[in-house]
Order: C-alpha cells, then structure tokens, then sequence
C-alpha cells in the first residue's frame, strides 16, 4: 500500500497560478491575500491611538477621515468584548476594483480595500468596513490577549480556525455593526433572504449545510447564518455572552469542540442543537410576517431548475424573447435568451463582474467586467464589454478603466456609467458606445458615492442612487439638465432604478420585503409594483409598455417573472428584525455620530524600510516528514518574505539549518534559499562498503516572472523563471579525496503557458484548458560535471461526456545525460514509485477521465459533511515504443474521491483511494494509494 498525503498531479506551477488569480471575493470577506502593488505606488501613514494608517498618496483625505474614525469607534466597537484598546497596522489599497476587507494574524494587519461596490449598506463604504473589521480585531484581541511574543500569531491563528467557527466570528461583527449603526445588513431582508425562503419553503438544512454550503442548492450563507445565531444568544443570554465564550475559549483552550463545549456550558446546548432551536423561532416569525403581508404569486418565464440557478436583470427583446444574464453551480456565467417555451439559447459566456449587470438597447448590450494587472494583482480594473446583436460580435470597448455599471439609452445611442478614481472620487460619465470615450463628464461636487445610473429611452434622462454618510437617495436629471432629489438620505436599500415610462422604477424595502416601487418625478409619490413572497428585483419594461419583467426569488434563486404595469399602495412594514435585542443593548444609536475632525500628520513610508516584521515562531514539518521550527517574517506589503529555522533530521540524529528570502516588489520575483545541512552517502573503497558523513551549505537563488490575465471568460498564464546554486560540502579528510567539495551553479530554465475557461462550481477538472511547461537543466559553470536534461510537460483538458465531466490528456517528454541521466523531470504514471522500472523514463502518457455522480450534502454526526462523490478511470503510458504500447498501459484503474468537512472543521478536505493494476509484465500486485489534501 502506498499512501499518497497529496493528490499526485502536473507539476505545472503555472496553473496554479492562473486559478488563484480569479478567485472571486465578497465583501467582508476573511481572504487573505500575498499580491503586490506596481513600484510606482507612493505610501504614506498616519500613527493614531494605536493604529498605524498605511496609504497611498491619493487617500489623503480618506485616510484622515480614517483616523478621525477609527480612534473614535473601536472602544464601542470593542466595549462588549472588553476590549478598548489595541495596536493594528491598517493597509488601505485602493488600486483594485473589487471592494472586500479583512483582518489577519500572520502578520498581523488589517486591509481595506477601499473602491466602493455598486451595491451595499446605506452607509459610507469606508465606515462601513471599519465597524465590520474593528470588531474582529476586538475578537483577536480578546482570544490572544494582544500577546506579541514570542511571535505567537500563527499558532493564535490556527488556534482560531480549529476551535471557533467562522460564521460566530462574522455572525458577531455583522450583529456589531447593525447594532451600532442606523444601517447594518442585519436590517436588509435581501441579505437574509435565502435563509427565510428555505424556511418557508419547507427546506430546513442541516447544520453542516447551512454553514458549509452546497454544491447543488441556495444555502443561507455562514455570515447570514451566524448574524442570525449570535442575535439570539443575545437576546436570549444577554450582552456579555460573546464575551463570555471567547473568554471561556481563551481560557480553556485544550479541549475537542472548544467552541461548542463552552456554547454548551452557557446555554445548555451544542453548536448543533442551538442552531436548530434558532432555525426553529426564525421560521415561527418568518410564517407571522408572511401572515400579514399580501403577497402575489408569480409565474416563472424559464424553466425549473434541478440546482441553484439565476436568471439576472431579465430583459424583453423586440421578438418576445428574454435576454438573461445566468448563473448556476453548474455552469459559467453566460447570457441567455429565452423563448415563450422556455427554450434557452447560450448567447456568449463572460468573465468575473464585481455584482451582475448588464444593459441593452437597440441591438445593442453592454457590460462590465473585471480585468487583473498581469503582474500585479493588487491592481485591476474595471471595463466595458460589448457585443453587437446585429453582427454577432462581441469587443471590449474600454481598457485600463474604473467604470462600472454602465448602461445605455434605449437607442443605443449613449452610454452612462460610474467612474471612481484612485482618491475615492465617485462621478457620472458619459461615453460613445463605438469609441468608449468618455464624452461628458457630470460633476459630483458632495462626493457622493454613486450607484447603477440609468438613461430614459432617448438618453435625454438620467437617473442613479447615491449614499453618503446620512444614507441613500435617489436622483434624476431631467431633459432641461435640471438635478432633483427624488427621494431624500434614507436607510433603505435603494438600488438599480430605470426609467418606466415618464417615471422611475427600483429596488426597496418598504414592506419588509424587498419589491419594486415606483416615484413620480412630479409628485414624488412612491407606489408599490410587486408584492412578492420573498423578493423581487431589477424590473424592465415590458416591449410593449404595459408590463415589467423582474427577478423573482425563489428557492433555488432569481426566477423571472412578469406582471402588469399597475401600482398599488405600499403595504405596512412586517419586517422582522433579529438584531433588535443587541441594538438595545449597546445603547449607542449611532457609532459614527460625531465624529472628530483633527489633521493629523502624516509622513512617508518607505517599503524598503520596513521589510522585516517578525510574527510568528511555528513548528514546521518539511517535505521528507522532518519536524523544524521557522522563525517568519512578513512585512505590510507583501513584498519581502523572510524566514530562518532549524529541522531535526532524526535518521542522522543532526539538525539542519535554513534561512530564505522572497523579495516581490519587481516584476521578476527574486528568491534565495541558504540551508546548512547533514548529508550521508555509502560508497565503495575497494572491497568494502564506507559510509561517508559531512555537513554541506546549499545556496538556492532564482528569478521568477509569473504573468496572467483574463478576457472574457478565458484565463492565460505565462510563466519564466531561471534558476541557479552553489554547494559546499565540508568532508572528512578521506572523502576530501573521493568527491567534488563544490558544485558550482548548476542552471535551471522554465517556461509555461497556460489557456483555460472559467470553471464553474460543480466542475471537478477544468473543461478546455491546455498547458504546456518546457524545463532546461545544465552545468555550464562547473566542467567537472557534464550532463543536461530538457523535459516538456503537457496537460490537455477536454468536455467530458456529461456536464461537469473532464477529460484530461497529458504527454510528458524527457531526455538527459551525464549526471543528470536517472533524473526524473516530468509527470509519471499512478503507482510509479511502487513498480521496479525497466528502464530510464524518457515519456509518458496519462489520460484520465474524471466525473462527480453525487452532490449528497450528507451530514455524518459531527464527523464529516459530504458536500459530493467523485470518480475517475485512468490509463499510464510510460516509455511508449520501447516499454509499453497504447494497447497495453503501465498502469491503469480507478479511484473514488470526495470532498469534505471533518468533525465540522473550515477546511476543505479530499478524501479519496485508488486501485492501480500493473501490467502483467512487471509481475506487481495492485497498489491501493490513499488520497488527502485539503484547501480553504
């Protein structure tokens, strides 16, 4: 039996690479990053009661708004935990268009990513991300003690992942920040909303479903979920339990569940059983306000669907036919049409958007999409597609810009969207749909952040939502160019108005519901459109006039739905709000009132300067198992890694000494890794056998340029690195005689590409995707030891026969001389180090088939949740010609895979086992090779 701790798979680094790079995020969201700025970004601080503002130049005047902010909230922020005090780096980045914070440990910091999103709170968007992340900072402060050394936070952070759910941590500052705002998303039922319609839809999830996710259906979200939860231990237990069972935590850490032991403890149930007893009041409340709302019942324009499925912004084309843009766990983001038999056409796929959108008019459809800076990730943009009904064509129309949500005039003819600079700066564009050049430029003199304009059939209207710190309103400049406010500064969530008619369609919540009003810029009085069971969205109007399509959420998402232009009056609001209890107690009304308004000195800050930040003393176990202990360091910015250790090599009974940099600040990624180790050979003296014993430093260096980037729903990736060392062995005078003490810069080259499509959710193995790595090894600087080895690695993906299958074929080549002859460079068949070889590898062929055939969303007790079932067939080739032929393989069988959460734990785990058969001409029994890996 041969257990396997990783998966075995390419190693083509480069894909790698190109997947992380378009990983979506959301707000709020605890990703943690390692990507770097471009060089020419000037940084700037701020030191203000404990917290150290980092920014770029640009921010200025954010960052002291900042520093007036932050100082002044964190004791209230932090008053239920006790905390009213602490000592955090806040790194402020604000080249990127994709709006998230979080707070980490490892080194220790806090990031806001600073470009507001185009749809959120009603609320500053900076406020916002402080009171959400300085409550968390309060957490890590309450289970750490703020210790510093000795440079613990690694540990305290994997503490953390082990003993406390993520959704208390998220569910506890997302009560915080509705408790101490007029605002928060506990106040949105859009946020809850899927966590109400599986409820009163008779879907009750289990608790691993509920906080891990699905693969198949709608699940509530573990920040929904935890808000939920942690507003009922405080309604229920009162203020200080949060508080109470992070201080049992801290201070009783050596326990199985110490989350759930101490929840217990307080309230005489688990973690599993609290969250039935909750599930069970929220569906109770839920079924009275359904009692008392009037709501309509609406046939849905597409077909059910088997899993989570979306059908955004609906759209009514000239022909009766729906344009859609649709989102599955199965599937990529694509534009969809519609027919009135519900038969769906795929128009085109797109790539990443920071929310969905899209506009049409005339023929025409536009959209925006993400795009990443090749080299430096911190850095993306956010452009303008288009394509053309007419020609069937698609183009980017923009490059390198900051606009989003666009959206053109009925015509066709015009184009408006939000741009937003790099200093915050939030205005309205105008932009020739042909050229992309921005044509007007509407001044915003308040700074408003603004929200999803629209444009009235002949462009000659304008309307948008902005918010400010007093809330959010809705705008309209008319055909004269005059500007009114056609709803003031409110707490609702008003978003994505359109013109229907003479008059202004959006999204609110006036009921307790999320439906679709309408404003009379005349009368300004607003009237109600829809009164769905759970929500309704985005309206258009029909072709016709009469009638609005709009989004109507259903259990397995935003369903599309129609109804007849005909206003009602608005109902009375039943909306139930959860965060009630630990609003009263905190007694604050609002945290950002007063807030004071100081200049405080800034200076500059030099990245070079601060390169070395110590954090964490960890213990390690490399890759041959040996156990060690690494000093780390990570500066602000992600740019200079460091690290010093020591591992105990226990078959030699010595220790081995390690010390490295990464420095990523240029485009190259510069590396360099120096180790002192112990070293053992036998060889033969004549007749007898020797065993030769002796320390050696090895000097590791290498250049890496690792490039990619994204169009449309294609990613590609590009991949150059150089490599060199240098070793010196220390023998003992006999062996002095017998080996080389040196060798001298022996040269490695690598080049990779990558191509491949966006995966969707429920996808095992990419599509379409090709890969091809070229490696060079030679010693051109030590003529003692000749020999070179060129190897050319391959990966080529293919549609499988049912939806989410994949097929893979990868041919692997490699030829090698003098000290490098037994090398080994390229992919190698399954069960390879279990079979004795014939002869030296030059080529192999691995084809393997992949499927899932179950999404079971099984909850086992506490021991696992099994989220699917996968399988695969495969068929090796190894040294094709001379060893095996395509109709006899080296190896070839089976394997069953699943991917899991272990005792109720983040991470996801891959479990799986596989059967090798060996051809009969190597005389080897079957090998069964265990499989684990796990990712977050």
């Amino acid at each position: 039996m041969n257990i396997n701790k990783q998966y075995i798979k390419l190693k083509i680094s480069i894909l790698n690479i190109v997947l992380l790079s378009f990983i979506s995020v959301s707000s709020f969201g605890q990703i943690f990053d390692s990507e770097q700025n471009p060089l020419s970004v000037k940084w700037r601080q701020i030191n203000s009661n404990g917290f150290t503002l980092i920014y770029p130049t640009e921010l200025e005047k954010e960052a002291q708004r900042m520093a007036n902010t932050i100082g002044h909230i964190y004791p209230q922020v932090g008053q239920s935990l006790n905390r009213q005090k602490t000592s955090i780096p806040i790194v402020f980045q604000n080249r990127g268009t994709l709006a998230n914070g979080f707070v980490q440990l490892a080194p220790k910091k806090v990031q806001f990513y600073t470009t507001p999103p185009q749809q959120f709170d009603s609320q500053d968007w900076l406020n916002n991300l402080a009171v959400h992340e300085l409550r968390h900072v309060a957490q890590f402060d309450k289970i750490t003690g703020g210790k510093a050394h000795p440079f613990p936070e690694e540990i305290y952070f994997a503490y953390m992942g082990l003993s406390i759910p993520t959704w208390f941590f998220e569910g506890d500052a997302v009560s915080t920040e509705t408790s101490l705002t007029n605002v928060g998303r506990g106040r949105q039922p859009s946020w809850i909303m899927p966590f109400r319609t599986s409820l009163l839809s008779g879907k009750k999830f289990s608790y691993s479903k509920a906080y891990f996710g699905s693969n198949k259906d709608q699940t509530p979200g573990y920040y929904q979920m935890g808000y939920l939860m942690v507003s009922s231990l405080r309604k229920e237990f009162g203020k200080n339990i949060v508080d109470s069972l992070l201080t049992a935590i801290h201070d009783r850490p050596l326990r199985l569940y110490p989350f759930s032991q101490s929840l217990k403890e307080f309230t005489g149930n688990t973690t599993r059983k609290y969250y039935l007893k909750t599930a069970t009041q929220l569906e109770n409340d839920w079924k009275k306000q359904d009692e008392l709302n009037k709501s309509e019942n609406y046939k849905s324009l597409n077909r059910p669907a088997k899993y989570a499925s979306s059908y955004f912004l609906p759209t009514e084309l000239a022909n009766q036919q729906i344009l859609a843009l649709k989102q599955t766990k199965a599937e990529t983001a694509a534009f969809v049409v519609i027919d009135e038999d519900k038969n769906e056409k795929e128009l085109i796929k797109i790539g990443y958007q920071e929310q969905p959108w899209f506009s049409y008019g005339n023929g025409i459809l536009v959209w925006d999409e993400i795009r990443f800076d090749p080299r430096y990730k911190q850095r993306s943009y956010s452009v303008i597609c288009m394509y053309d009904f007419a020609s069937k064509t698609k183009r980017q129309l923009t490059f390198k810009t900051r606009l989003f949500s666009p959206a053109l005039s009925g015509d066709g003819k015009k184009i408006i969207a939000v741009q937003i600079d790099l200093s915050n700066r939030s205005n309205l564009v105008a932009l020739d749909p042909q050229t992309g050049k921005i044509t007007t430029n509407y001044p915003n003199p308040e700074n408003l952040i603004l929200q999803t304009p629209a444009l009235s059939t002949d462009g000659s209207q304008l309307c948008w939502t902005s918010i400010n710190e007093k809330g959010k309103s809705l705008w309209l400049k008319d055909k004269t160019g005059k500007t009114t406010q056609l709803i003031s500064e409110t707490n609702q969530q008003l978003s994505r108005p359109v013109f229907i008619g003479e008059e202004i369609a959006f999204n609110a919540s006036l009921n307790g519901i999320d439906n679709i009003y309408n404003v009379s810029p005349i009368s300004k009085k607003i009237t109600a459109l829809t009164a769905a069971k759970y929500g309704a969205f985005n309206p258009s109007l029909s072709a016709d006039g009469k009638s609005i399509l709009f989004n109507n959420y259903q259990l397995m998402g935003y369903e599309i739905a129609k109804t007849p232009l005909s206003p009602k009056e608005i109902q009375e609001n039943h909306f139930v709000y959860f965060g009630a209890a630990a609003e009263k107690q905190e007694n604050t009304v609002n945290v950002f009132k007063n807030i004071p308004d100081s200049t405080y000195q800034s200076k500059s800050y030099q990245p070079l300067a601060h390169l070395f930040n110590f954090h964490s003393l960890s213990p390690t176990i490399d890759e041959d198992d040996r156990l060690g202990l690494l000093l780390k360091s990570n500066d602000l910015l992600n740019i200079f890694d460091f690290s010093a250790g020591i591992n105990y090599y226990s078959d030699l009974r010595k220790v081995a000494y390690t010390a490295g940099f990464s420095y990523k600040s240029l485009y190259p990624i510069l590396s360099t890794t120096f180790t002192n180790r112990p070293r053992t050979a036998f060889y033969r003296l004549g007749n007898a056998i020797n065993q030769a014993n002796w320390r050696e430093n090895y000097l590791d260096i290498k250049a890496t340029v690792p490039l990619s980037f994204s169009t449309y729903h294609r990613n590609y990736g590009f991949l150059a690195e150089i490599g060199a060392s240098y070793t010196q062995r220390n023998f003992a005078p006999k062996e002095a005689l017998l080996f080389n003490k040196t060798i001298k810069f022996p040269m490695n080259y690598k080049l990779g590409f990558s191509h491949s499509v966006r995966a969707a959710e429920r996808d095992v193995a990419p599509k379409w995707a090709q890969i091809i790595n070229l490696s060079y090894y030679n010693q051109p600087f030590d003529k003692r030891l000749t020999g070179d080895l060129f190897a050319f690695e391959s990966a080529f993906y293919f549609p499988g026969i049912a939806k989410n299958h994949s097929f893979m074929a990868s041919f692997d080549y490699q030829e090698s001389s003098g000290i490098l002859k037994f090398n080994n460079e390229i992919n190698t068949v399954y069960g390879y180090g279990q079979i004795n070889a014939k002869s030296e590898l030059r080529n192999t062929l691995l084809l393997n088939y992949r499927f899932p055939f179950a999404f079971p969303d099984a909850e086992i007790g506490s021991l696992a949740y099994i989220r699917n079932l996968r399988g695969g067939i495969f068929s090796h080739y190894e040294n094709i010609g001379t060893e095996t032929n395509l109709t006899q393989p080296k190896t070839f069988g089976f394997e069953l895979r699943s991917s899991i959460n272990l005792l109720r734990y983040q991470p996801v785990v891959d479990l799986g086992a596989r059967v090798v058969f060996v051809n009969k001409i190597y005389n080897q029994n079957p090998i069964l090779e265990l499989l684990f890996n796990y990712s977050f």
